[in-house]
């Protein structure tokens, strides 16, 4: 089974958890933007990832989406501007 195409995306107050935050998803994709990461993840990787996710979220402040994009969908996607795109290597869990 190929990987999947997963979009994060998140909205965190806190200084300190938006940092921890970003430090552990570099491990599962590639940060295209501030609060936003493209990863190529399988099933496993997934799941680690989402546990990680709520272990240091704060559900009543913070808000993080997971998007998986279809095999027909992430051909479509469009970038603008000098941004890289994700490549087709699997992502790295830490």
């Amino acid at each position: 089974m190929s990987p999947m195409f997963v979009m994060v995306c998140y909205d965190v107050p806190d200084d300190g958890r938006r940092a921890k935050i970003f430090k552990r998803m570099k491990g599962f994709g590639v940060p295209v933007q501030k609060s936003v990461f493209e990863c190529l993840l399988d099933e496993g990787q997934f799941s680690r990832m989402e546990e990680v996710l709520r272990k240091l979220a704060k559900p009543s402040e913070d808000l993080i989406r997971c998007y998986r994009l279809c095999e027909d969908c992430r051909p479509k996607t469009i970038a603008i501007g000098e941004g890289k795109l994700l490549d087709d290597e699997p992502g790295i869990v830490v």
